[in-house]
């Protein structure tokens, strides 16, 4: 028998899932996700960022060839309709998570429910010291 928190957290699932924006950005990750060109692009793109930024971080200096064509693949990736309503997705998916995180943790911070003040940027509630 699931407890009250499992079941208030599978409802908050259902109404994530149920959400109309949800079918639309499901929709263009798996267009997305079925265009092998466009993965292929992001792939690409992703391999050349991860390798610019080992290159980076060992502190070689980066070249400026690497970097232009890093530049260039990323500008081809932005302008494919498909690469771009994936990257749209993942970031709208990416700020709701944001936000429902945001509020579980102000609620186990503060031991209450958040207000909107809590949510605020640099707000850490009630009795902090640190006069955001």
């Amino acid at each position: 028998m699931p407890t009250k928190i499992e079941e208030k957290t599978q409802e908050l699932c259902a109404t994530i899932v149920a959400q109309p924006e949800m079918a639309v950005i499901r929709k263009r990750i798996d267009t997305f996700m079925a265009d092998t060109g466009a993965r292929g692009q992001y792939e690409t793109l992703m391999s050349k960022g991860n390798a610019l930024h080992e290159k980076q971080h060992s502190g070689q200096p980066l070249d400026g060839m690497e970097v232009a064509d890093f530049e260039k693949h990323r500008d081809q990736l932005l302008k494919n309709p498909v690469a771009r309503g994936f990257l749209d997705a993942q970031e709208e998916l990416h700020e709701m998570q944001n936000s429902i995180q945001k509020y579980v943790t102000k609620t186990f911070e503060l031991g209450r429910l958040p207000v909107a003040a809590d949510l605020e940027e640099g707000s850490c509630g009630h009795g902090c010291g640190c006069h955001h």
